[in-house]
């Protein structure tokens, strides 16, 4: 058992000796090369999640911009409907106004037109009632002057009239 343990103590010793070589030389060569890319990958990552930060910051900020630009053109747009609808009132009140207005020239023009006619009506039937009381009082006059006593009498009591007034 001598020579197996000398020959495995040997072992042990060749191994370590290999490994050490092994692992000077892969932290030589191999470990800051991996190292590096660790490194790069970690960086990249990093960068990564910070321009995922910034980019869902940009989200959040765009969203409460179009909410601002909509609360305002929701506010435009009933500024808008609020000035349509007085100008529609407006409108509307002036065109009653206006119809109201010709209307009531319209009637006060028929009033005139009817207040003239009923002028020009009355007039016509003075007139015809004036031409025919005189042919009435003319006929009554020809049949109670057809004497000279009736004649006298009248003109005696027109006169006694004419004195007393």
């Amino acid at each position: 058992m001598g020579l197996l343990e000398n020959f495995s103590s040997g072992l042990f010793i060749i191994q370590t000796v290999i490994f050490l070589i092994l692992l000077f030389v892969l932290r030589k060569f191999a470990w800051k090369p991996i190292m590096d890319a660790v490194n790069e990958r970690e960086v990249t990552i990093v960068d990564s999640l910070n321009q995922a930060k910034l980019a869902k910051q940009e989200v959040q900020n765009l969203k409460a911009e179009n909410e601002v630009i909509i609360r305002e053109a929701k506010v435009e747009r009933d500024n808008i409907l609020k000035e349509a609808r007085e100008i529609k009132d407006r409108i509307v009140g002036e065109a009653k106004d206006i119809a109201k207005a010709e209307g009531d020239k319209m009637i006060e023009q028929a009033r005139q037109s009817i207040q003239a006619e009923k002028s020009a009506a009355m007039s016509e039937i003075k007139n015809q009632i004036g031409v025919l009381s005189v042919t009435i009082a003319e006929s009554i006059l020809k049949q109670k002057l057809d004497n000279d006593s009736a004649q006298n009498a009248l003109v005696e009591n027109i006169l006694n009239k004419s004195n007393l007034n």
